[in-house]
């Protein structure tokens, strides 16, 4: 088995955002938080949750990306032990990237996660360029807006690598691939885009019904599409399927499989669930691993 990467949950009751694209409210949690100290067995299941690090580590994993059905920042205290449990393994995972809106992110935290959590890269989450109505698609209180441009040039002082993971939504319709990749450039100095399509469900969920109001136009994905293609340097083939461009200095993908839905001899990533075993699928019990 050769994994590509880990993708690790962090366990939070509930998210402080309500996206309303979000594929985790399009279903109910299954999975039991067992990384909670207060449990009377708790020094067995973090043995567990290590087994597991150590398991990805040995099927080739060195990408750990800190994600799951919310703000991974929510949960300071669990950040803390993953990155004691990372630092104490015999082989640690060196290549570490934190999913994220932004959210109550501020420099003191940004210190916290860069010198003891480890983390080079963080892929800022956006659904929108307008601060604003990127607050409403991202379902974010007034109290926690993020203003993109400031926490991007944050992220660059403390040295991150910046990924703008952009939610292919309409809000970005009135523009063309050339102006989004400008904007991200030289407004927001990324080094790394990923344009996302969104996903739904096929269940007729109330973000299913969003996500086909409020998606980017055929004529936009397909114009990035020729945009990335055309002036873009190919740099390398993902392991699978999509090709990595040099656009403009920055590294660009289209990911349109984000939920890694195709069946893989090869696991894009495996998922680290908060009750310590590991699944290839975010919306499907049955890929659990072990």
């Amino acid at each position: 088995m050769k994994i590509q990467s880990l993708s690790v949950c962090v366990p939070n009751k509930a998210c402080v955002n309500k996206c309303k694209f979000c594929v985790a409210r399009m279903r109910t949690e299954e999975y039991k938080n067992m990384m909670d100290e207060n449990l009377p067995f708790y020094d067995l299941y973090e043995k567990d949750y290590i087994k597991r690090l150590e398991f990805a580590r040995d099927n080739g994993c060195n990408t750990v990306m800190i994600t799951g059905n919310s703000e991974p920042q929510q949960n300071r205290a669990f950040l803390q032990r993953f990155g004691t449990m990372n630092n104490n393994l015999s082989k640690p995972f060196r290549w570490i990237e934190m999913q994220t809106t932004g959210v109550g992110i501020d420099e003191p935290y940004l210190r916290f996660l860069r010198n003891h959590v480890g983390i080079s890269t963080i892929s800022v989450s956006i659904s929108s360029f307008d601060d604003e109505m990127n607050r409403q698609y991202n379902g974010t209180s007034m109290n926690n807006k993020v203003c993109l441009v400031d926490f991007c040039k944050s992220i660059k002082k403390y040295d991150f690598n910046l990924r703008i993971s952009i939610n292919l939504t309409d809000s970005f319709n009135p523009y063309d691939a050339q102006y989004i990749l400008k904007y991200c450039k030289e407004t927001l100095n990324a080094d790394q885009i990923t344009f996302r399509v969104l996903y739904t469900s096929n269940n007729n969920t109330e973000q299913d019904q969003w996500i086909h109001e409020h998606k980017a136009s055929d004529e936009l994905i397909e114009d990035i599409k020729k945009y990335i293609r055309h002036h873009g340097r190919p740099l390398e083939r993902l392991e699978f399927g999509n090709m990595k461009y040099s656009v403009d200095g920055m590294s660009t993908v289209l990911d349109d499989d984000c939920m890694n839905t195709e069946a893989k001899e090869e696991l894009k990533y495996v998922i680290l669930r908060p009750n310590c075993k590991l699944y290839s699928k975010w919306d499907d019990t049955a890929s659990l691993i072990f």
